[in-house]
């Protein structure tokens, strides 16, 4: 069972494995606003769980607005990271 943080959504989970599936995306096509939809949210809360997840090493930001996965957000959905002891990265 995967190990949330406080400050984490059920919708958190979704973002990283749909990411972790289809490669770095940005928030609107993880949205419903998106071509293909993926989520059932809007673009701008999409774009507001993506930097959340940025700031605690989860997500990295690969361009302005393009999101993909990191080694930390790979150990989450495998159920080796208790993403409550991560801590807030200082340069995201």
């Amino acid at each position: 069972m995967r190990k949330r943080a406080d400050w984490m959504k059920r919708i958190d989970d979704r973002i990283l494995e749909i990411i972790r599936q289809d490669g770095n995306l940005t928030p609107v096509a993880l949205s419903r606003d998106g071509l293909v939809p993926r989520i059932d949210i809007g673009r701008q809360y999409a774009g507001v769980r993506c930097r959340e997840l940025t700031k605690y090493g989860l997500l990295e930001r690969v361009d302005k607005g393009l999101y993909g996965i990191t080694e930390l957000g790979e150990q989450y959905l495998d159920e080796e990271l208790d993403a409550s002891k991560l801590e807030v990265i200082e340069d995201s």
